[in-house]
C-alpha cells in the first residue's frame, strides 16, 4: 500500500506531473493510461522502474480501476478526451472517458477511502466576451459550449455529488490552457513551433482575436501537488498564471522568438463553436495555499518550451506528417 495512482499519465499534462512528482520525492507512482493517440509511451522513457510503473488500461474498466485504487493512497485523475474539434465530430468517447471513467474512479475511491484529486478545465464555465473585465472564479456558473466541455462539467458535478453524498475525500482543480514539453503537436502552440522547425508556415484560426489564459504545465502541476498537500477536501481551486493572450499575439511571439518575421503565418477559417475568451482568477489558490507561478511572464515560459521542442525533435518528428495531413484534410 502507498503511492500515487495517476490516470492519463502518458498524456501531456499527466506526463509532466509524473516527472515532477518523482523529482519531488514521491516514492511510488503508477500510471493508468489507455494509450490513445493523445498519449505517448516514450514521454515516460527513462523513469526509475523501482519507483514508476505504467499500466495500459481504461478508467472505464472497473476491475482494473478497483485493483489499482486499492493499492494506492492517492488518485490524481488526468485521463480525459480533451480535443474540442474531435468532440464535435464524435462526442461518444468524451461521454465514455470523461463521465463513465470518472464515475468508475469515484466508486473505487469511495469503496477504499482513497484521497482523490480531479483535474478539470476552465472550459466548463463557457466563455467571456472579449471586452468583459470579468474572470472565472470558483463560484462562476457552469456554461459549457462543446461536447468536450459539457462532459468535463458533468464529471466535476459527479465529484461534488460523491463528496456530498458519500463523503469522498476529493478536491477539484480547473485550470486554464497549458503549454510546455510533451504536448501533442496537434495543439496550438506546439503545432506552430514544430511548423517553424519543419519549414511550414504557421496557421492562425480566423483573425486570431480569441483569448486564452496560458499557464506553463509545470506551474499547473506544482499547484496540483500543493492542493494534494494542503487543499481542503470538497473544495475547488482555479489554477491560472495571469497569462491572457489573444491567439494572434501568441503566434507572432512564437515567430519572433524563433527568429522569423512576426507576420510569417497564414489565416485559416475559424473553428465552429470556438469560444471567445477564457480568463482565470486564481486568488483562492494563491491566498489559501500560497502557490505562485514560477514562469511569471508568458514569454519566458514560451521560450523554454521552444527550446524543448528544438532539443527533442526525435519525440515529435515521427507524428508530424500525419498530424498535418489530418489538418490539411479539414482545410486547417
Amino acid at each position: 500500500m502507498g503511492g500515487m495512482l495517476v490516470t492519463g499519465g502518458a498524456g501531456f499534462i499527466g506526463t509532466n506531473f509524473v516527472r515532477l512528482a518523482l523529482a519531488e520525492g514521491h516514492d511510488r507512482v503508477t500510471v493508468l493510461d489507455a494509450l490513445t493517440y493523445a498519449a505517448n509511451r516514450t514521454s515516460l522513457d527513462g523513469l526509475d522502474p523501482h519507483r514508476f510503473r505504467l499500466v495500459e488500461g481504461s478508467v472505464c474498466d472497473a476491475s482494473v480501476v478497483d485493483e489499482l485504487v486499492a493499492d494506492h493512497d492517492v488518485v490524481v485523475h488526468f485521463a480525459a478526451e480533451s480535443h474540442n474539434d474531435n468532440s464535435l465530430r464524435d462526442p461518444s468517447p468524451f461521454v465514455q472517458t470523461n463521465l463513465v471513467g470518472t464515475y468508475t474512479l469515484l466508486e473505487a475511491v469511495r469503496k477504499h477511502g482513497t484521497r482523490y484529486h480531479h483535474i478539470s478545465t476552465d472550459e466548463v464555465y463557457g466563455d467571456l466576451e472579449l471586452d468583459d473585465p470579468a474572470r472565472f472564479t470558483e463560484s462562476t456558473p457552469y456554461n459549457p459550449s462543446s461536447p468536450y466541455s459539457a462532459s468535463k462539467a458533468g464529471s466535476d458535478l459527479l465529484v461534488r455529488a460523491w463528496v456530498r453524498s458519500f463523503g469522498v475525500q476529493a478536491t477539484i482543480s480547473n485550470c486554464s490552457n497549458n503549454y510546455g514539453p510533451y504536448q501533442h503537436i496537434e495543439k496550438f502552440i506546439p503545432r506552430q513551433i514544430t511548423n517553424v522547425l519543419s519549414g511550414i508556415r504557421p496557421k492562425l484560426y480566423g483573425a486570431g482575436a480569441n483569448v486564452r489564459d496560458w499557464i506553463h504545465v509545470t506551474d499547473h502541476n506544482r499547484a496540483v501537488l500543493r492542493i494534494l498537500e494542503a487543499g481542503r477536501v470538497g473544495e475547488t481551486y482555479l489554477i491560472g498564471a495571469d497569462g491572457e493572450k489573444d491567439n494572434k499575439s501568441v503566434i507572432e511571439l512564437v515567430l519572433t522568438l524563433m527568429g522569423q518575421p512576426a507576420d510569417a503565418y497564414d489565416h485559416v477559417n475559424d473553428r465552429a463553436g470556438h469560444d471567445l475568451r477564457y480568463a482565470i482568477d486564481s486568488s483562492k489558490l494563491r491566498t489559501e495555499l500560497g502557490w505562485a507561478p514560477t514562469y511569471r511572464d508568458f514569454e519566458s515560459g514560451l521560450a523554454a518550451t521552444i527550446y524543448w521542442y528544438r532539443a527533442n525533435e526525435d519525440w515529435w518528428r515521427p507524428i508530424k506528417a500525419a498530424t498535418e495531413a489530418k489538418y490539411a484534410a479539414a482545410g486547417q
